[in-house]
């Protein structure tokens, strides 16, 4: 089973988050958050990091590079059974992240409303949230992935009564379905862009 000690939280779609990270608190999780998630976080009383505080660098470019770090993939990435990873991580003060809560920008609500603009379009499309969970996913063994709402309270309850721990089918079947959204998202993206004429 994979202890859950850090989480980095960043999502479009906000339902049901303040309840599911009051639930990884009380469970002792550090979070470490961006933007807007991280200001509901604490207007929710939930204590956050921000993401630029543990990177040591700003968000920059209008937030399009926020997540894109080694402080970040790397705590992700890194394997905990292998120990020249967990060496790594030491030797370059990469924090381990345990859990992946990430949904991604609207992209497919963006393109729906009548005369939506090409560029407004493009800056829908995320970057850093696919980015995360596909290292996430990846890395599934040591790392759970959370992309939807809909999966917060099984795996917030599945950690209150495993002492803050996840299961391997667990983590595998969040894994795969991490796949299947990102596959989504980038289908409707190229979708949408196989039907413009680019000026």
């Amino acid at each position: 089973m994979a202890k859950i000690k850090t989480a980095i939280v960043s999502v479009s779609d906000k339902t049901g988050l303040p309840e599911f990270a009051r639930r990884l608190q009380a469970l002792g999780v550090q979070i470490i958050s961006t933007g807007g998630t991280a200001r509901l976080l604490r207007e929710s009383g939930v204590a956050v990091r921000d993401v630029s505080e543990y990177t040591g660098f700003p968000e920059i470019m209008d937030g399009r590079v926020k997540t894109l770090h080694p402080k970040v993939h790397g705590g992700l990435l890194a394997r905990r059974d292998l120990p020249d990873h967990l060496q790594q991580l030491q030797e370059h003060g990469i924090t381990p992240i345990d859990m992946v809560v990430v949904n991604l920008y609207p992209f497919q609500r963006t393109i729906s409303r009548p005369g939506v603009e090409l560029m407004e379009a493009i800056e829908n499309i995320d970057i850093g949230g696919p980015t995360m969970i596909r290292s996430a996913a990846k890395n599934y063994m040591h790392v759970a992935v959370l992309t939807s709402a809909t999966q917060y309270n099984e795996a917030a309850e599945e950690l209150e009564e495993n002492d803050c721990c996840l299961d391997q089918k667990t983590l595998f079947r969040l894994a795969v379905e991490a796949f299947r959204h990102t596959a989504h998202y980038d289908s409707v993206i190229a979708g949408y862009l196989s039907k413009i004429s680019p000026e």
